[in-house]
């Protein structure tokens, strides 16, 4: 689901958006506090067990802009989060999402690396991730 105001278009798909929830705008409030950012979209991905994931990526959509701040809440189970560098092969990061983080991306990182939430064999419940974006 998208929440906001902006329509988001990624992957060959369309987001319309949603008017925020009271919820959601609790939740944003509190996230543009810490990351010192306003944002107009929240991309909602609920994550239903170990067999939904998104494969390597970056989020360097036009819409986005040349230089986005994508600011991510996980919510439930926890789930590996990859990164790895474009260019040096090397360079891979790997950690937990944990219930309640923050895991914020910035500056000129969709530029250099890519992420994914791989598929797991683990069991594990149920995931919500709110990604809250600016679209332009």
């Amino acid at each position: 689901a998208l929440y906001g105001n902006k329509s988001y278009s990624y992957s060959n798909i369309t987001m319309h958006p949603i008017p925020f929830t009271e919820t959601l705008l609790e939740i944003k409030s509190k996230v543009e506090e810490i990351v010192e950012q306003e944002f107009n979209v929240c991309l909602l991905n609920l994550y239903r067990n170990g067999n939904d994931s998104n494969g390597w990526h970056s989020d360097n959509e036009q819409s986005l802009g040349k230089n986005p701040t994508i600011a991510s809440i996980s919510l439930g189970a926890t789930r590996k989060f990859n990164l790895k560098h474009n260019d040096l092969k090397d360079e891979k990061l790997s950690f937990d999402l944990t219930h309640n983080s923050l895991f914020v991306m910035r500056g000129e990182t969709q530029h250099f690396w890519k992420h994914q939430i791989p598929k797991t064999k683990k069991k594990v419940s149920e995931r919500i991730n709110l990604t809250f974006r600016i679209i332009k």
